[in-house]
């Protein structure tokens, strides 16, 4: 396998910083577009905002990045494949993913639970007080029935929980980090601020964002290993999406 793998890194391409900025970013902006349009008009026709985000992850995020990637395995092997593509695949014991990846689970909770509440508010009331109410997501469960709110719950976790943490870390730790691999130890902290400043619909989540995941990132640089920030993403997703559940379900 450690062979294949240098022949999967010899196929790196070395983007520019102007071009990894883009392809960072550029998703994020598509999000943003989207959800600017579709939340008013879940607003007017009272239905829950969560899908804005279901549609915007579905329709937008995962078919771009998963797209992109697609098409430049196209333009390597001839067909549409993801290989070649991701590059970071280094073989690691099966111990090291249980060592590695708990630690920085609890991490990023911990930093979600302790400092994003007074961080998050302090820089919404100083520097984005002025965004409109609705976009900030806030659902009153108790409108919908149970019934409704499964659903609804169901698609939230096969879409923000699996299936988007499974392409963004192909596509932002599998494929562009490895491609500005050539500017050094500055890969990962580019990779992480970008990562973070891509999500722009959340832009006052930046520095707990960067301080939760940047152990993540790094990780996955060390080892030359995405499957460990899809782990630990799908993971730390999935367990805030079940700690949602008693307040969903207990409004309904």
């Amino acid at each position: 396998m450690m062979k294949n793998n240098h022949s999967d890194n010899s196929k790196i391409n070395n983007h520019s910083i102007l071009k990894s900025v883009i392809l960072h970013l550029l998703p994020g902006l598509l999000v943003l577009i989207s959800i600017i349009i579709i939340t008013p008009l879940l607003e007017r026709y009272k239905l829950p905002l969560v899908l804005v985000l279901i549609f915007s992850f579905g329709f937008i995020l995962i078919p771009f990045e998963l797209g992109y990637m697609l098409y430049q395995g196209k333009k390597i092997n001839g067909k549409f494949s993801l290989k070649g593509i991701i590059l970071f695949k280094e073989e690691i014991s099966k111990w090291q993913y249980i060592i590695y990846t708990i630690p920085i689970i609890i991490w990023i909770f911990l930093v979600y639970g302790v400092l994003a509440p007074p961080i998050d508010n302090f820089i919404i009331n100083k520097l984005f007080s002025w965004i409109p109410e609705i976009y900030f997501l806030n659902i009153d469960f108790s409108l919908y029935s149970q019934s409704a709110l499964f659903i609804m719950w169901i698609a939230y976790l096969g879409f923000n929980c699996i299936l988007a943490p499974l392409i963004e870390e192909l596509y932002f730790r599998g494929y562009l980090l490895p491609n500005i691999s050539h500017i050094g130890k500055w890969a990962p902290i580019l990779n992480i601020i970008l990562f973070s400043l891509y999500h722009f619909f959340s832009p006052w989540q930046n520095p707990v964002r960067i301080i939760a995941l940047s152990p993540m990132v790094y990780l996955v640089w060390w080892k030359k290993n995405v499957y460990l920030g899809i782990i630990i993403h799908c993971i730390v997703n999935t367990l805030g999406a079940i700690a949602m559940l008693p307040t969903i379900f207990g409004s309904g």
